[in-house]
């Protein structure tokens, strides 16, 4: 067969398996199937793991708008040191990026950010809590558990609890809009504006256009002169009646939300964005990366951090496709933690709140609308419909509990609409 015949039928952005970015390349490419091979077939291509451009620049901001407003919260109500925090999420962050190859979020866990702000909790308790919910997940990850968990769950779960997370996040967006609704409204309509032009790195000048107005107009806190240095995280650790606290307050509320939003719905939106790449994002090795870089962070004061998959939507969202956004925002958190400390903390309080609402708004958006609820008809859209409103109204991990039997229920016919 002729050469240009065999390059026009090589789908755009991959290169055969045999070639340069395969599997003998210094830095191994993802595996590709092309969209003609079968769910076992072999792949016949590969792409690059990373991919230098301004839209992965833009997508790597994509997230922000969940990660400030729980680490600004974490710093000031707990007094936790932010140079731990920014190092930890920058290393958990680039170490994950690299791993699976796709986008792939690092967050705040919020329900253990919710019970830490409202139960007075200090720094030696969330270590603690960070300690026990990260062995939890390293079990549940290394014995198999959660690979027969995900198993086993109808489809009607998670696409519920994906339409119901992503609803949560826009309407957390809107919040946070009208709380700030100049750098909002103006933000969100820039970027509806420009969002479908591949070349514009949208969410990049909203971010900094917004920082350079909200400094100019003294909306913004002004960071102070800015240190440079070597920063290194404090090491900590609990006492056992902080390890009891944590895992009272932080641990237990949160590890069903945590195996439903960061571990499940994560790895179902990783391979509906991915489908046909052979990426690791599976629920075992999320499982198993949570509990490691808690286990790992929580005594350099690092703040309880899952995966999730409004996240990767967020950085999906705003242009990025492969590793190179998670490794850049994580090389960007490790700059400002050691570099700067307390003050790289202090640059990123500069985005307005507005601007962040408005990623989270069109984030969530895209991650409701990945849950496809049209694909569902009678009894089982009923369901998807349901848990997404229990989703919003209470939280992620009720929805689980009441939409799981339900949905055997109707799997049985006991349950007919």
């Amino acid at each position: 067969m002729e050469s240009g015949t065999t390059s026009r039928r090589i789908p755009p952005g991959v290169q055969p398996v045999d070639e340069q970015g395969g599997r003998r390349a210094l830095v191994p490419g993802i595996l590709v199937r092309c969209r003609r091979q079968g769910p076992d077939a072999p792949p016949m291509f590969s792409r690059a793991r990373f991919q230098w451009n301004l839209p992965e620049i833009s997508g790597s901001l994509g997230d922000l708008g969940t990660f400030l407003p729980h680490i600004i919260a974490a710093v000031t109500v707990v007094g936790m040191d932010p140079t731990g925090i920014l190092v930890c999420f920058g290393l958990a962050y680039a170490l994950s990026g690299a791993f699976y190859g796709i986008p792939m979020a690092v967050q705040p866990m919020k329900a253990a950010s919710a019970a830490v702000l409202i139960e007075p909790m200090d720094p030696g308790a969330v270590v603690g809590a960070g300690i026990v919910i990260g062995l939890f997940f390293l079990i549940i990850g290394a014995s198999g558990a959660i690979t027969k968990i995900a198993r086993v769950l109808p489809p009607t779960i998670a696409a519920g609890l994906q339409l119901g997370l992503g609803l949560s996040l826009g309407a957390l967006g809107i919040r946070m809009i009208t709380a700030d609704p100049w750098f909002g409204v103006v933000g969100t309509a820039f970027m509806l504006l420009f969002i479908g032009k591949k070349r514009l790195p949208v969410a990049l000048i909203a971010v900094v256009l917004g920082a350079a107005v909200g400094l100019a107009l003294g909306t913004v806190p002004m960071p102070p002169p800015l240190e440079v240095g070597l920063h290194l995280p404090h090491v900590a650790w609990p006492t056992w009646a902080q390890v009891v606290h944590g895992t009272e307050y932080a641990v237990l509320p949160q590890i069903p939300l945590t195996l439903t939003n960061a571990i499940l719905v994560t790895a179902a939106v990783s391979r509906q964005l991915f489908p046909k790449e052979l990426h690791p994002a599976n629920e075992r090795n999320l499982a198993l990366t949570t509990g490691a870089m808690n286990l790992l962070a929580a005594p350099f004061g690092g703040y309880l951090m899952c995966h999730g998959a409004g996240g990767i939507v967020g950085h999906h969202r705003f242009g990025a496709r492969t590793a190179t956004a998670p490794v850049l925002i994580g090389v960007i958190f490790l700059a400002l933690g050691l570099l700067f400390g307390s003050g790289g903390y202090a640059v990123l309080r500069t985005i307005p709140e507005g601007v962040l609402g408005a990623l989270l708004l069109l984030s969530g958006i895209e991650l409701a609308q990945s849950s496809k609820p049209q694909s569902f008809a009678e009894a089982d859209l009923f369901l998807v419909l349901a848990m997404a409103v229990v989703c919003v109204a209470l939280n992620p991990a009720i929805a689980f509990a009441a939409g799981l039997p339900v949905a055997y229920a109707i799997q049985k016919g006991w349950i007919r609409i």
